[in-house]
């Protein structure tokens, strides 16, 4: 300095004098010892351990999160009944559709269809009848058979007692013509009596064998008639079979025809796309009148108005171990300010909380796991503006700590109370 004002001349200029600050004490060093000794004190201030993690607004039931309006049946557009944005009630008419099929470009397929029922209905009824009448006739002819054999069966009773009685006869005959020829050798007979005794004993032997013809006669006509019965009944039985087979192809068509009638009907009102529930309709797909429409394709979705409001969040592996059911949890909704110091949650303001009801055990395909929240805690309710979808930044507060052990827990990469979880480890394993 004295060197500077030599070479000036003597002239002490004032810019050189705020420069070199000559006789002047400085307190830098002071002020560098305060900031040191107010960031050691802050090291040791409390701070709150927390996970943080993004979310979404959503609903706690599935059916009051928003859902697709879906088409049944193919067909095209034939009017709109709602636009974008408009709110609904249950069973109010979305959009009508046109039929695209051949099979059902007949107005009147459902009538016809009734109609073809009722005709094959009409045609059961005939088989039925004659059903009832071969059975009938069937009974008949069991009934006529039995007549028939009791009186075949009565007939061979009266046969046999005749041909019995016919054989004693020629057996009485031949033994009394032994006896006449016995008589004739030993002369107390003439050969005239012997000729009549013989002349009785053929006539025994005719009437024997007439009385054994009749008697295998009406045995044969016994069998003969069973015969004849059996084959009439196997025909009749065969016609029954016949005619249950044509019942049951009837009764099958006719079950077919029923089910396509429902059907028809059914399809009928599915012409109509009505409301499932109350709500918005929103992201409309189909924009024109006459577009084509396929089996199960979006039309339109509805924003229900009962919402049980809830928040999706997902956190990382590291963190799940740390979370629970019942466990609070703060928010930050998007759209609404916040002032937000993670360490001191007393400090902020403008944060929601909730309480964690439900922890999934199946990872994403992002590796986090989905943690439901729903609206809980003594803080103020959320707010009645929100909507479903809306962002959430999630804050889970875990224990308090110093701040240094914080820095020092985030350098190192370490979860929080991690050596409080592995000193538990410890302790059990030496326990055991």
């Amino acid at each position: 300095m004295q060197e500077v004002v030599k070479r000036l001349g003597g002239v002490r200029l004032e810019s050189v004098g705020m420069i070199y600050l000559e006789g002047r004490k400085s307190t830098i060093k002071y002020w560098l010892i305060g900031v040191t000794v107010l960031a050691m004190m802050t090291l040791f201030l409390p701070w709150t351990q927390n996970i943080r993690a993004k979310g979404l607004v959503t609903s706690r039931r599935q059916e009051q999160r928003p859902q697709e309006i879906n088409t049944i049946i193919a067909g095209k557009i034939t009017k709109w009944y709602v636009k974008e944005g408009d709110v609904v009630k249950k069973g109010d008419t979305l959009v009508q559709l046109g039929e695209i099929k051949d099979s059902y470009l007949d107005p009147a397929f459902v009538e016809r269809t009734s109609e073809q029922l009722d005709a094959k209905k009409g045609g059961l009824e005939a088989y039925k009848q004659k059903q009832s009448f071969i059975d009938a006739q069937i009974a008949a002819m069991e009934n006529n058979l039995q007549i028939k054999t009791g009186q075949l069966q009565r007939k061979i009773v009266s046969d046999s007692m005749e041909m019995n009685a016919a054989n004693t006869d020629f057996k009485i005959a031949e033994e009394q013509y032994r006896r006449i020829k016995i008589m004739r050798d030993s002369g107390l007979a003439s050969t005239m009596q012997v000729e009549q005794r013989n002349q009785y004993l053929q006539a025994a032997l005719a009437k024997k064998t007439s009385a054994q013809i009749k008697y295998r006669n009406t045995c044969s006509e016994l069998t003969q008639a069973k015969q004849d019965y059996l084959e009439k009944m196997m025909k009749a039985s065969s016609e029954k079979a016949s005619v249950s087979g044509e019942l049951a192809t009837g009764n099958a068509e006719i079950a077919k025809l029923s089910n396509q009638l429902t059907n028809y009907t059914i399809r009928n009102g599915m012409y109509y796309i009505l409301a499932p529930q109350d709500g918005q309709i929103v992201q409309a797909n189909k924009a024109g009148i006459n577009e084509i429409v396929k089996e199960g394709e979006k039309i339109a979705e509805i924003v229900p108005d009962q919402n049980d409001l809830a928040v999706e969040m997902f956190v990382k592996p590291v963190d799940l171990q740390l979370l629970k059911e019942g466990q609070t949890v703060r928010f930050l909704f998007d759209g609404f300010p916040a002032i937000v110091f993670s360490g001191w949650p007393q400090a902020s303001y403008g944060t929601f909380e909730g309480t964690i009801v439900a922890i999934e055990n199946a990872a994403d395909e992002k590796g986090k796991f989905r943690v439901l929240v729903s609206e809980g805690g003594a803080a103020r309710k959320w707010p009645p503006g929100l909507r479903i979808g809306t962002g959430a930044q999630c804050i889970a507060l875990l224990k308090s700590v110093p701040i240094w052990y914080e820095l020092w827990r985030n350098i190192n990469g370490f979860p929080p109370e991690y050596y409080e979880k592995q000193k538990a480890k410890s302790d059990d394993k030496y326990k055991k």
